[in-house]
């Protein structure tokens, strides 16, 4: 009895790499294993940037409530003690954005604080 391979499902699972590394370098786009490399590599990567973008946004967003805390005479770490002591329910997201994009908001927040 002949050997049976399903190259049907074969196809599409080398398909699927190739289609992944479209627009990568040179034999990383066309040569299945060169490219199955690639886009393993690729797709750790992914995984573990989309936990460092977690980081770094909460960075930015430190930066930014430290910035507006600032030019009201308190430092950040003092203003997040002040608005935790009150029981201001609002995150380092929402605190960053008014920081930047409302300043009338957030000296209120830092008036209240005070």
């Amino acid at each position: 009895m002949p050997r049976s391979v399903n190259s049907v499902a074969s196809r599409k699972r080398r398909k699927k790499i190739l289609k992944a590394a479209k627009g990568y370098f040179g034999r990383r786009k066309n040569v299945y294993t060169v490219a199955k490399n690639a886009v393993e590599k690729a797709m750790t990567y992914a995984y573990r940037d989309r936990k460092n973008n977690k980081r770094n946004f909460r960075g930015l967003w430190i930066q930014r409530i430290n910035a507006g805390a600032r030019q009201h005479g308190l430092s950040y770490s003092q203003f997040m003690g002040k608005v935790k002591a009150n029981n201001i329910d609002l995150n380092r997201k929402v605190l960053a954005d008014l920081a930047m994009n409302n300043p009338e908001a957030f000296k209120a927040i830092v008036d209240k604080v005070k």
